[in-house]
This record gives structure tokens, C-alpha cells and sequence, in this order.
């Protein structure tokens, strides 16, 4: 079975890890509500895009 010649010193290893976290989405107020809904998708609570009723309610 190989094994590594050297020990993975302690930096490198946690330079490796760090490019798994997770990012938080893009959240915005919506201008007609005021809910936090996710950027460039229709406003799930009063149905708007854009200034425009999307979705009738």
C-alpha cells in the first residue's frame, strides 16, 4: 500500500478544506412587499416581477 514520504503539514491541509463551505444566496427586499425573496426570481408572497404582477393572487 503507498504511503505519503512526508506528513501533510497542517496549512496545506486546511488551505485544501476551506474551498468546500457553502455560500448564502443573494437575498433582496421585494419593493412591493417588503419580503426577502432571492434576486431575479418572482416574489413568492404578492407574486410581482420587475413592477409587475406576475402571478394574480
Amino acid at each position: 500500500m503507498a504511503v505519503p514520504f512526508r506528513r501533510t503539514s497542517k496549512t496545506r491541509r486546511d488551505m485544501r478544506r476551506t474551498h468546500y463551505k457553502l455560500s448564502v444566496p443573494g437575498m433582496v427586499k421585494c419593493p412591493q412587499c417588503g419580503e426577502y425573496k432571492l434576486a431575479h426570481r418572482v416574489c413568492k408572497n404578492c407574486g410581482t416581477y420587475n413592477g409587475r404582477e406576475v402571478i394574480s393572487k
